[in-house]
C-alpha cells in the first residue's frame, strides 16, 4: 500500500524544498530558480538548479535529481520510508504506516541499536580488569576519564568472539552482526569479532546514533595502526565527520579541521571543542558540504608531512568548492595538535589558531620551501609558481592583493605580476572551455543506468521522452493517449514505468507530482524523471507534437515487432508496405 497523495501533499507542503535544501546548499536566484554547488559532486561552476514552481531539483553536472524526499534521501543515506519520517519529523506529522514494507528500515534500526549495546560493552571492557593496558595507554596520552566518558571511548578484548557472544546473548542475530561489520565470517561459516584487542573510538551521528567504531591497535602490536568500519547501512565514511555531533553545539561559525581521533579528543579536552576529523578516508566533497553546514569557515590542520601537505592542498580545494572560507594552521616543528598542546598548553595553541593564515597564503608559503631565494633563478622560478598559484584565485581582489605583495618583496612591478596572471588565467580558461566541448560533444559510450534501452531504440526513446514531457503537463491528453497508445507500445522499459506512473496520476486531472513517485524509483531515476519535466517545450505546439511523438512511437514498435527481412515472404512484404501507406495517410487526431 503506497503512503496516502494527502499525506505527501502535506508533507511536500510544510517541508518546502527551498528552505530543506537551503540548509545544505548555498542557493542564489536565477530567474524564477534557485542554482547552487552540487552537493553530490565536486563542481566549481553551480549546475545544480532548484524549481521552486514545481517542487524539484536538478543537476546538469551529474544528473542527480528528486524531489524533497529524494534529495533527503541521498544528503543523508536514508531509504525512502526513513526520508519521509525524517521530513515528518521536521514538520511535527505523523507517518501512516499500515502496509508499508519497512524491512530496510527495521534492520538498519536493529543495527542502531546493536552498536549502541557494542560501544557499552567496549566501554565496560575498558573499566574491567582487561581494560587495563588500554587504561594506561590513554593515560599516557594524558586523557582525563571524563573526556573519556564524553567520547565514550572502550576497550575490544583481545577474544576472537568476546563480543558476538555478547550480542547474541542480547537477541542480535550472527547474520547482522557480521552486516554491521563487528564481525566477520570466515569461509567456514565461523563468526568471529572483527575488532580484537583495540583501543575503541565509537562514531556517532549529528543524531545520536552509534553508526561505526574506529579501532587502534595496542602499543608494541603488529599490523595497522587504524582499523575502521566499512561502509554498512547505517554507516557511509565519505559522508559522515568524527565529533561533529558535539562540534556543531559550538558557538561561532568556525570548524578545526583535524586528523584524527586522538587529535581532536585532545582539541577538545583542551577547550576546542569545534575540532573534527574525517574518518578513515581521504577528505570528500560530501564532508566538506556536511560542515558548510555549520561553519562558515574551517581552519586546516593536518599533519606538515608530504602526505599530510598532500591532503592540506585537497582538502583546501574542496572546501573552497564547497563555498567555505579556509585557513591553514601550521604548527612549528612538524608536531600535531596533540603534541603541541602537551608540551606548550592550550593558551600557545589558541595564538597560532587566530595566526594562521588563508589557504592562498599557506600555498605560496609552502611553495617557498623548493626555491632557493637566496638565488636569482630561484626568486624567477618561485615567481613563477606563484603566479600560477594566484592564477587558480577566482577573488581578483585577492589576486590583485597578492600581485602587489610580490612585486613588493621581489622587486618586481605590480603591473608585470599582474599581466603574467591575466595570461596565465586566459590559458587556462580556454582549455577549461575546450575540454568541457569535448565532454559535451564527446560524452564517450558511457552505459546509460537509468535508461540501457535508450541506446538500442534512440528514435523511440526521444519521442518517449518528448511525451512524458508533455503529458506532464497537458494530463488532458493522457485518456487519448493511452487508447492510442498503450504502456506496453513503449520499447524502453524505464519509459513504459513513468508512461503508467504519469497514467495513473491523470485521472486526477491535476498536473504531475512528483513526490507521487518517490517510492516506485530509485534516485537516479527520479533524476532522470525530472530531467523530463523540466524540459522546455512549445506550449502553442504541444498537440501537433504529442501527435507526432505517438506516430514514431508506434511506427518504431511496428519495425520492432517485424520479422527480419530475409525472413519475409513477398505476401508479407506487401502487407508491410500497405500498411506503412495507410499509417501516412491516415491522420492522427
Amino acid at each position: 500500500m503506497a503512503l496516502p497523495p494527502e499525506f505527501l501533499s502535506e508533507l511536500k507542503y510544510r517541508n518546502d524544498i527551498e528552505s530543506v535544501v537551503g540548509s545544505y546548499v548555498n542557493l542564489r536566484r536565477r530567474g524564477s530558480n534557485l542554482v547552487g554547488l552540487c552537493p553530490f559532486h565536486n563542481e566549481k561552476t553551480p549546475s545544480f538548479t532548484l524549481y521552486p514552481e514545481n517542487g524539484s531539483y536538478y543537476c546538469f553536472g551529474c544528473g542527480a535529481g528528486g524531489d524533497v524526499i529524494t534529495f533527503i534521501r541521498a544528503i543523508e543515506n536514508l531509504d525512502y520510508m526513513e526520508a519521509v519520517r525524517f521530513l515528518a519529523d521536521r514538520a511535527g506529522m505523523q507517518v501512516p504506516e499500515q502496509g508499508y514494507d519497512d524491512s530496510a528500515a527495521r534492520i538498519r534500526a536493529q543495527i542502531l541499536e546493536m552498536n549502541r549495546a557494542a560501544a557499552h560493552f567496549f566501554h565496560e571492557m575498558l573499566l574491567s580488569p582487561q581494560g587495563a593496558a588500554a587504561r594506561e595507554y590513554l593515560a599516557a596520552r594524558q586523557l582525563s576519564p571524563a573526556t573519556i566518558r564524553h567520547f565514550g571511548l572502550g576497550y575490544a578484548p583481545d577474544d576472537w568472539t568476546g563480543l558476538t557472544r555478547y550480542l547474541e546473548g542480547k537477541g542480535f542475530p550472527a547474520d547482522v552482526i557480521v552486516l554491521a561489520d563487528l564481525a566477520g565470517k570466515s569461509k567456514n561459516g565461523r563468526v568471529y569479532d572483527r575488532f580484537r584487542n583495540k583501543i575503541m573510538f565509537p562514531i556517532i551521528d549529528l543524531r545520536g546514533g552509534v553508526i561505526a567504531f574506529g579501532g587502534r591497535k595496542m602499543p608494541n602490536d603488529e599490523g595497522a595502526k587504524y582499523i575502521n568500519s566499512s561502509d554498512t547501512p547505517v554507516y557511509k565514511k565519505s559522508r559522515n565527520v568524527y565529533a561533529l555531533n558535539f562540534a556543531k553545539n559550538v558557538k561561532g561559525d568556525s570548524l578545526i579541521l583535524a586528523e584524527g581521533y586522538m587529535d581532536v579528543i585532545s582539541l577538545h579536552q583542551a577547550g576546542f571543542e569545534n575540532a573534527v576529523a574525517a574518518l578513515g578516508t581521504s577528505f570528500t566533497s560530501e564532508q566538506a558540504h556536511l560542515l558548510s553546514r555549520y561553519a562558515k569557515e574551517i581552519v586546516v590542520t593536518l599533519d606538515a608531512d608530504a602526505a599530510g601537505q598532500r591532503a592540506t592542498a585537497r582538502a583546501i580545494e574542496i572546501l573552497n568548492e564547497a563555498g567555505v572560507r579556509v585557513r591553514v594552521l601550521r604548527i612549528p616543528d612538524g608536531k600535531d595538535p596533540d603534541e603541541f598542546i602537551k608540551a606548550h598548553g592550550a593558551e600557545k595553541f589558541r595564538l597560532l589558531l587566530e595566526d594562521a593564515g588563508n589557504d592562498i597564503e599557506y600555498k605560496l608559503l609552502c611553495a617557498r620551501e623548493g626555491f632557493d631565494l637566496s638565488a636569482e633563478s630561484g626568486r624567477m622560478l618561485y615567481l613563477q609558481k606563484a603566479v600560477e598559484i594566484l592564477a587558480g584565485v577566482d577573488d581578483a581582489i585577492a589576486r590583485e592583493l597578492y600581485a602587489g605583495r610580490l612585486g613588493q618583496e621581489f622587486g618586481v612591478s605590480k603591473d608585470a605580476v599582474v599581466n603574467q596572471l591575466r595570461q596565465k588565467r586566459s590559458r587556462s580558461q580556454a582549455r577549461q572551455s575546450k575540454q568541457q566541448l569535448r565532454q559535451i560533444v564527446a560524452p564517450g559510450k558511457k552505459r546509460d543506468e537509468v535508461n540501457p534501452e535508450r541506446a538500442r531504440y534512440p528514435r523511440a526513446a526521444r519521442a518517449e521522452e518528448c511525451l512524458l514531457t508533455l503529458l506532464m503537463y497537458h494530463p488532458d491528453l493522457a485518456r487519448q493517449s493511452e487508447e492510442k497508445l498503450p504502456p506496453d507500445h513503449f520499447l524502453t522499459r524505464f519509459h513504459r514505468r513513468v508512461y503508467e506512473q504519469v497514467l495513473a496520476q491523470s485521472q486526477t486531472g491535476v498536473p504531475f507530482d512528483l513526490s507521487l513517485c518517490g517510492g516506485e524509483f530509485t534516485p537516479a531515476e527520479m533524476g532522470r524523471i525530472v530531467e523530463l519535466q523540466n524540459r522546455p517545450f512549445s506550449k502553442e505546439n504541444a498537440v501537433a507534437e504529442w501527435k507526432d511523438c505517438i506516430r514514431v512511437i508506434l511506427e518504431e514498435k511496428e519495425k520492432d515487432n517485424a520479422p527480419a527481412p530475409a525472413d519475409m515472404d513477398t505476401e508479407q512484404w506487401a502487407r508491410n508496405i500497405q500498411k506503412i501507406t495507410q499509417r501516412k495517410e491516415k491522420p492522427h487526431g
